[in-house]
């Protein structure tokens, strides 16, 4: 083959010579990859080819060393690992000799290949000569600066692709020495010193024990504090960035450091150019991030005198304070014509909101003369960052705090939404929407919002809706929390109730706007419009809640009948579908709480023929949408869905299927447990294809772990629901639940999120237990018998754990010793005479704060004395 004629070729304008060379390339992959390797990293490193041959052949490795999917790169790892050495030595050394090449495409291509393989060899112990090779390269005498720059750039991609434990600490101190180096302004480039600077950023990991050691951790921290002022601003900005990764890593560290930092931060922020500007301002959102959680942690715990909390905010905020409100003036005139654009003042006005949270009624008075000297000025960017302002501090600070500048403001913000200026208009609505998200909560006896003042606010909003698009978006958030918050009030009556016709109308007006392309304002108009739907009494509101879901049933018709001429009308009709489809599952969820189900079945047919026509439709986000909406229909509609199945089920295990789009995988199975509860014991007919299809979700790697724990759940609701039916899948679900039970004996819980999933997992194992131990008690207890001591077991291996056992986790464990020694009967009297483990228990369980806890113990208490005079 000529490689290089067949590379070009996949860039032809000619499409049927392009798809022939695309074939070509993925036969050759697929048939002869270790010549295809050899091939290609031939190519990458003749200095002969042409860059963008050269470049493509570097392109084709890397994507055959790595995948994004999971499965797909687990498989590129193994093939790699089962070529040939003395190929894979040839590569390997190729692409070492390409990162001396002149050529910028071919040695920054070999710099991301080296990483892959790196990536693959170095956690398996191979690959040793690598790091020594590329520290080589920068202390070899006379060293062009282009190859320094993409040993640096390897360096750098490497760290980003191995974990800290992958390297010897000689090896990190190597790494960190080149780096530093590389970022020396006498010898280097810009162009080395910015890969050097990039290089550090990814290797702040790996540096634990350097920056433990003072000294060692003084020099990395000076060169990063003089590389911030040096005069190439793509510099100075991956410098700042460094001091952000520092922020978060090593934030215990950063004491001697602050005044410093405060000094080179302020003076970005205020003088540097925007991209540096915007990484000095996030040094700050992130020392906030972390002051807060240590805030969370400490009261989770009740250690409020915490080491480890330096107050690095409380101390700065005199002079913090003053420097973001400056930010907020440096808006940009059409910052408001795009959703994406992030700037200065937005930078500032996040990181005075982060700060509010961090110290809470201690920035009040530093942010109040800044309010109170630019809310009334000519000046429209005075206006719009006093409001900026008002609005980013309302999280945090107590209510106390807050009242009299809110209850001042109030009147004004409302007048504002008439401000001649756009900007001003849309800030407003936004700080409208904070008002009412902090401070309207009836619930509490807090609220900004007054059975006086409620119409005028409701006027306003109604009319500031029809504003521009922005604005618009704005007041739709405005109206859901003022929505929401009457909801979390929770009467019988709704103060909206009067007004809901003419809310709704505006929603649905607002969603079919055609002067927006933003389709952000549609969806907001729409989930808006769910939350009025909530907060509504059905009992007042009945008739315009009907009248509202054949609207959503008529423009969810009208979708089909959409001209899809491009991939992007494919997408709206399908976003707008799944809209549709959320507030016809709100409806339902409402039509629940009311007694008459009349209403439910008059529309049952017409929704589900509707929802059955978007499954035909290939996009996962309205599948997810419409069998949520399924589950609420099920619920709503019990044994009358039964006449819907022949033709669901289809579309359900399809739904349970959907490895690729795990969300749908797992509203599926939520709705599996719907139908149970609905159809009862009629649900029979459809378990073997449902069963088959939660069995072959559980044993697959490709699907996501977090569905796994609700299809537990869910087979222990299959259980229940069909009983002794649950027989001849005994044998099939028994191993899968042991084998998963064994597995969370040995998970390694790292981390929050690890710990998170293993309690999750376990729970939902003993719910499982719990369905088929209830589902079999009256006429099959026997299957179980076999399985009786490794459940026991396993309920005591979890429990015994307190460390890390919560509460959901220890009533179910608790339940399911009840419901075990309940469906089994005199056949665990000796496991229950041989262990006193059952009795600690519930001897914890009973002194509990929990009353369910409790009562949940007395029972299971009741079953054992039962059970052992029998």
């Amino acid at each position: 083959m000529d490689i290089t004629g067949v590379l070009l070729a996949t860039q032809s304008h000619d499409g049927q010579k392009r798809n022939v060379a695309e074939g070509s390339i993925k036969q050759f992959e697929e048939q002869s990859f270790p010549q295809f390797l050899h091939e290609l990293s031939a190519e990458l490193s003749d200095e002969s080819k042409p860059p963008v041959s050269r470049r493509l052949a570097g392109i084709l490795l890397k994507n055959s060393l790595d995948a994004n999917d999971s499965t797909r790169k687990e498989k590129c790892v193994q093939r790699w690992i089962s070529v040939d050495p003395a190929i894979k030595s040839h590569v390997k050394g190729s692409l070492l000799m390409t990162l001396g090449s002149p050529v910028s495409d071919a040695h920054r291509s070999s710099s991301q290949v080296i990483a892959k393989v790196a990536s693959i060899e170095i956690p398996r112990g191979e690959w040793p000569e690598l790091i020594v090779n590329l520290l080589g390269n920068m202390t070899k005498p006379d060293a062009p600066p282009s190859l320094k720059q993409a040993t640096l750039d390897a360096i750098g991609y490497v760290c980003e692709e191995i974990s800290p434990k992958d390297l010897e600490q000689d090896q990190v101190n190597a790494v960190l020495t080149a780096v530093v180096q590389g970022m020396n302004h006498v010898e280097n480039s810009s162009e080395v010193r910015l890969a050097a600077v990039k290089a550090l950023y990814n290797a702040l990991d790996f540096a634990e024990t350097n920056f433990e050691n003072e000294s060692e951790r003084n020099y990395i921290m000076k060169v990063i504090c003089e590389t911030a002022i040096c005069k190439e601003a793509h510099v100075r900005k991956a410098a700042f960035e460094c001091f952000v990764s520092i922020a978060s890593t090593y934030y215990d560290l950063l004491e001697p450091y602050m005044q410093t930092l405060f000094e080179l931060t302020a003076n970005a922020a205020r003088t540097d150019e925007e991209p540096v500007a915007l990484q000095a301002i996030e040094f700050w959102s992130t020392i906030c991030d972390e002051e807060v959680a240590l805030q969370e942690g400490a009261e989770e715990s009740g250690d409020v005198s915490s080491t480890c909390h330096f107050h690095f905010i409380e101390k700065a905020i005199p002079l913090l304070v003053p420097m973001l409100l400056e930010t907020l003036l440096k808006q940009e005139e059409d910052q408001d014509e795009d959703d994406e654009i992030w700037n200065l003042s937005m930078a500032g006005g996040t990181c005075l909101g982060l700060v509010a949270t961090a110290v809470k009624d201690a920035i009040v008075p530093l942010v109040m003369p800044f309010i109170e000297g630019n809310i009334t000025k000519p000046d429209w960017r005075s206006r719009e960052a006093a409001t900026f302002a008002f609005g980013s501090i309302l999280e945090g600070p107590s209510v106390v705090k807050l009242a009299p500048l809110v209850h001042n403001g109030f009147d004004f913000l409302l007048n504002a939404t008439k401000d001649q200026n756009n900007h001003v208009r849309e800030t407003t609505a936004w700080a409208l929407s904070r008002t009412f998200e902090f401070l309207h909560s009836p619930d509490k006896c807090v609220s900004v919002v007054t059975d006086g003042n409620l119409p005028r606010v409701v006027e306003i909003l109604l009319a500031s809706i029809k504003d521009s698009p922005n604005v618009a978006e704005k007041v739709c958030g405005a109206l859901f929390f003022l929505a929401q918050g009457y909801n979390n009030a929770g009467s019988m009556s709704s103060v909206l109730s009067p007004y809901f016709g003419q809310l709704v109308s505006a929603l649905l007006a607002t969603a079919d706007r055609s002067d927006s392309n933003n389709s952000r304002l549609c969806a907001s108009a729409y989930e808006t419009l769910n939350e009025i739907v909530r907060c509504s009494s059905i009992a007042e509101t009945l008739n315009m809640i009907v009248l509202l879901l054949q609207e959503i049933l008529k423009r969810l018709n009208q979708t089909f009948e959409f001209q899809i001429t491009s991939s992007e009308d494919k997408e709206k009709q399908s976003d707008l579908q799944a809209l549709l489809c959320g507030v016809v599952q709100v409806i339902l969820q409402k039509f629940n709480n009311c007694d008459d189900k009349s209403v439910i079945l008059q529309f049952a047919d017409q929704i589900m023929v509707l929802f059955l026509r978007v499954f035909s439709c290939d996009s996962s986000n309205v599948h997810e949408e419409a069998m949520l909406a399924i589950g609420a229909l099920a619920y709503a509609t019990g044994t009358d869905f039964l006449k819907y199945m022949p033709e669901f089920h289809k579309y359900l295990e399809m739904g349970l299927q959907n490895f690729g789009a795990y969300q749908v995988c797992s509203v599926s199975v939520g709705v599996v447990v719907d139908i149970c509860r609905a159809l009862d014991d009629k649900v029979l007919p459809y378990c073997d294809g449902i069963m088959g299809a939660l069995l072959k979700d559980l044993s697959s790697p490709e699907l996501h772990r977090s569905v796994k724990p609700p299809i537990f759940s869910c087979i222990g609701d299959i259980a229940l629901t069909i009983g002794e039916h649950f027989e001849k899948y005994v044998p099939y679900t028994m191993p899968m639940l042991q084998g998963a039970a064994e597995l969370c004996s040995r998970m390694d819980r790292q981390d929050d999120d690890s710990s998170e999933y293993q309690n999750e997992l376990r729970q939902s194992i003993f719910e499982a237990y719990s369905g088929i131990l209830q589902g079999v008690k009256i006429s099959k207890s026997e299957l179980m018998v076999p399985y009786g001591a490794s459940i026991f077991h396993f309920a005591e291996l979890v429990l015994r754990d307190k460390s890390s056992r919560d509460e959901d986790l220890t009533k179910a464990g608790v339940a399911l010793i009840g419901d075990l020694i309940d469906a089994l009967g005199p056949s665990v009297k000796l496991m229950l005479q041989y262990s006193d483990f059952h009795s600690e228990l519930l001897g914890w369980c009973s002194q509990s704060d929990d009353k369910q806890l409790r009562e949940t113990a007395s029972w299971v208490q009741g079953v054992i004395s039962r059970v052992m005079a029998s």
